[in-house]
This record gives structure tokens, C-alpha cells and sequence, in this order.
């Protein structure tokens, strides 16, 4: 794969990833409208959407559109979504934002073999007849693709005590 665009210390595959996929049945399930159509105007990530305060509404296609049965009052979702427009052939990436080479399993950059993001998105309003739930809290493209929704449960998914090394070093 090419190195262009790289950052000194970064390491791309030699092979595109892509290439490599098998079918895991991924299927998109509706996609996201956010206020960004440029990748320099996205947030950097899911903290930094939330202090923009900015809207992203979650549309689903017609078949799915039952699957959100259940959900009324529903305060929080996990998101996931594709991140359509990143590079998948870097395996070590040097971010900004930190001292030195890092690999990518071990950051939350899109840039990844497999640009799945996953954000925990506060809900703001829905309206589930037509499919589409407004809420805050997501960095990625306007007419990003869906992959999938589930509901946050802060007594199964808040996790106080996590830690990642890297992190605990700056």
C-alpha cells in the first residue's frame, strides 16, 4: 500500500485490506446525517461532537424500520457505523495527540483495516414511524453508513475503572 499521507513512524500494510475481506454479511442498515460533508469539519471525536452540540439523525431504511420497536424513552444508544471515507492500510499510526507510534488496536482512529466507529449517543428525539432518531454525540460524514444500533445500559456498559496504558503515561 502506498505511504503517502503518512506521518513519520506510521507502518501502512503491504496489501489492501479490502482485497482480503471475506463476506461477513454486513448489511447497512439506514445511515447518519450530520452538518459535515468535509472530513477537515468533522469532530476529531465523539467528546468533541458532543461539546460542538451539534444534531446527527440516524435514518433507517424501510425493512428495519420495525426493529426499532421498544425503543421509546430510550435515552442513550450505542452507534455503529462505517466509516466509509478512511484509509485501511495503516497498521501503526503516530497521532497527534500523542508521543509516538501507536497500533492501531490500540487507538480509536477510523483508520483501521475494518473502519467500524462506535459512539455512545445521547438520544434528543425520534420518531420511529418514519425511521429517523435525532441525537448528539457522533463524529462522522453526513451520509455515513449504519451498521448498527443497540441500547446503552449504564449498569452493564459504564465501565469507571477502565483503563488504556498509553493513556495513563501523558
Amino acid at each position: 500500500m502506498s505511504t503517502a499521507n503518512a506521518r513519520p513512524g506510521e507502518i501502512a500494510l503491504d496489501f489492501d485490506p479490502s482485497e482480503r475481506a471475506t463476506d461477513a454479511g454486513l448489511v447497512f442498515i439506514g445511515r447518519i446525517r450530520t452538518p459535515w460533508d468535509e472530513r477537515s469539519d468533522c469532530p476529531r471525536n465523539t467528546r468533541e461532537a458532543l461539546e460542538r452540540g451539534a444534531i446527527a439523525t440516524l435514518e433507517f431504511d424501510d425493512a428495519y424500520r420495525q426493529g426499532l420497536t421498544g425503543l421509546e424513552n430510550t435515552t442513550h444508544l450505542h452507534v455503529l457505523y462505517w466509516m466509509h471515507q478512511s484509509r485501511r492500510d495503516l497498521i501503526v499510526q503516530c497521532p497527534n495527540h500523542s508521543n509516538g507510534a501507536k497500533g492501531v488496536f490500540a487507538l480509536r482512529s477510523p483508520v483501521r483495516p475494518n473502519p467500524i466507529a462506535l459512539a455512545v449517543a445521547e438520544v434528543v428525539g425520534m420518531d420511529l414511524t418514519e425511521g429517523r432518531i435525532l441525537v448528539r454525540g457522533l463524529d462522522c460524514l453526513d451520509g455515513t453508513p449504519l451498521l448498527d444500533i443497540k441500547p446503552y445500559f449504564s449498569g452493564i456498559d459504564s465501565r469507571p475503572d477502565a483503563k488504556v496504558g498509553w493513556m495513563d503515561k501523558k
